[in-house]
């Protein structure tokens, strides 16, 4: 993008949540009117964007890549605007992802087509995505378990959305998640920084950790920016 392009700025939808006022907006370059950027806000604070989600695709291929098994049963905690879900779907290994979303108006956006992937994810029959918290659900007993668990939620580990979290990403609780997991199983979280503290507490708790870091240019201002992923298994 250069510098000298601007945005047209359209709100599609905004809907009140436990967490704060959700925005669903439209962002459109003067110099490529036909280009349309879907992007999630809350309380005017950015979430996500269509156009730059290198980074929660890669926390799916990656997952596939460590496991290396087939077929992959993927639950991912956070829908979005569906990339990862997306990612997952994309590879024939994966039979079956299982996604919970926290915030019912994002449940209804793909619902009514109103992000770039919706239609294409529920035309799959291996998709389907509920409401609940991710967290409290890997909390508790495990009724089933996953191959691949991709949570994709927080800003990072240190600065989260909500209070549910508060403790997921210590020790106590990374070791409670792992009866969610099946033998072999690869857990992965996305952050936007490097958790120094979050990988060191990983590794009290699983054998085998890697650390990925995701560079991309924001397509919104041009700045190269950084992601992080986190990688564990048994």
């Amino acid at each position: 993008m250069s510098a000298g392009d601007a945005f047209d700025f359209e709100v599609v939808a905004a809907e009140p949540t436990e967490l704060g006022l959700l925005w669903l907006r439209e962002r459109r370059l003067a110099s490529d009117p036909s280009r349309a950027l879907v992007e999630i806000s809350l309380d005017h604070e950015f979430l996500m964007s269509s156009e730059t989600t290198s980074s929660e695709r890669a926390l799916a291929s990656r997952a596939i890549a460590l496991h290396g098994g087939a077929p992959l049963r993927a639950l991912v905690g956070g829908l979005g605007l569906g990339a990862t879900a997306h990612e997952l779907l994309a590879s024939p290994r994966v039979s079956e992802v299982r996604v919970i979303e926290l915030l019912q108006p994002i449940l209804d956006w793909h619902a009514r087509d109103l992000v770039p992937l919706a239609r294409e994810l529920r035309a799959d029959a291996r998709f389907r995505a509920e409401r609940g918290d991710v967290y409290r659900q890997l909390q508790g007993a495990a009724s089933d378990r996953y191959d691949l668990m991709l949570i994709d939620v927080d800003h990072s580990p240190e600065e989260r959305l909500g209070p549910s979290s508060a403790s997921f990403y210590a020790a106590p609780s990374l070791a409670r998640l792992t009866d969610h997991l099946a033998s072999g199983g690869v857990f992965g979280v996305w952050s936007y920084a490097e958790s120094a503290r979050f990988e060191h507490e990983l590794r009290r708790v699983f054998g085998e950790v890697h650390v990925e870091r995701i560079a991309f240019t924001n397509a919104r201002d041009g700045v190269r920016e950084e992601n992080w992923l986190y990688f564990a298994r048994a």
